[in-house]
């Protein structure tokens, strides 16, 4: 298998580049980013393609900017899975608590589709996926519509039956950004009430939303039992509305007797 230094040195090549070329173009960029850490110097280089050497984050970049490369790519020629990120994290650590993931989403990208969920992933809460998605599947993120600079993933805990059987625990929730305000009406029954994704202190909650006398009152699903929650102004965010959803039918298989 060819190396990543090989490689990089065929690109090089196949530009025409001298090594001279490429150290002058690098002291460019390092004087626009004000940082010494962009120069490759000529040795550097020659150890980069020759002996083996890993670049810093720092060279990546200009290697990558220089020969014009997508620096996930070139990642990935020194073994680094970008694309296993998201099952490496929820494999190396099971996070109990709430909490935001943020995903980089790019129009002519392609975003992964849950297909199955791994068995040994434990979300026992509501969790921000948006950069925490599995590679189950893959779709071009054009097809699913929308605003794609405003959506952003969560996952409802798997012990989260606060919005059941409406959303039902491990749900996987689209969240329009764009859609902050709350709608006070509009609907004809709870199936079509707004649901809202909610940033506060100790986590992230989902239900919906109501303002009472400058407070966020947040309800949740008379079957769950869970009482309201309220909030002060500044004690929490409203992250978007629930757009879009992906579950599994058999949910209430799952569902504990006090649940």
């Amino acid at each position: 298998m060819e190396e990543a230094g090989q490689k990089l040195k065929r690109v090089r090549e196949r530009l025409n580049l001298r090594y001279r070329d490429v150290e002058e173009a690098s002291q460019r960029i390092a004087e626009r980013q004000k940082s010494d850490e962009f120069v490759i110097a000529l040795s550097r280089l020659a150890d980069i393609e020759n002996k083996g050497t890993v670049p810093s984050v720092f060279r990546l970049y200009s290697l990558c900017t220089i020969y014009r490369l997508d620096v996930t790519e070139v990642l990935g020629w020194y073994g680094v899975p970008l694309h296993q990120m998201a099952a490496d994290s929820m494999a190396a650590l099971d996070v109990p608590a709430t909490h935001p993931l943020r995903l980089r989403l790019d129009a002519n990208v392609e975003v992964p589709v849950p297909l199955s969920l791994d068995p040994s992933v434990d979300f026992r809460r509501t969790t921000y996926l948006t950069r925490m998605i599995q590679r189950w599947g893959r779709l071009p993120l054009m097809l699913l519509g929308g605003d794609y600079k405003t959506q952003r993933y969560a996952m409802l805990g798997t012990e989260d039956w606060s919005m059941y059987p409406i959303l039902p625990p491990g749900a996987i929730l689209l969240i329009d950004e764009s859609k902050r305000k709350i709608m006070g009406d509009g609907w004809r029954d709870e199936n079509e009430r707004p649901i809202y994704f909610v940033e506060h202190r100790q986590g992230h909650l989902c239900g919906w939303c109501s303002m009472v006398e400058g407070r966020l009152m947040m309800q949740f699903a008379p079957g769950a039992k869970t009482p309201p929650r309220w909030f002060a102004e500044n004690e929490a965010d409203i992250v978007g509305q629930v757009v879009g959803v992906a579950t599994r039918l058999d949910a209430w298989r799952r569902r504990p007797n006090n649940a």
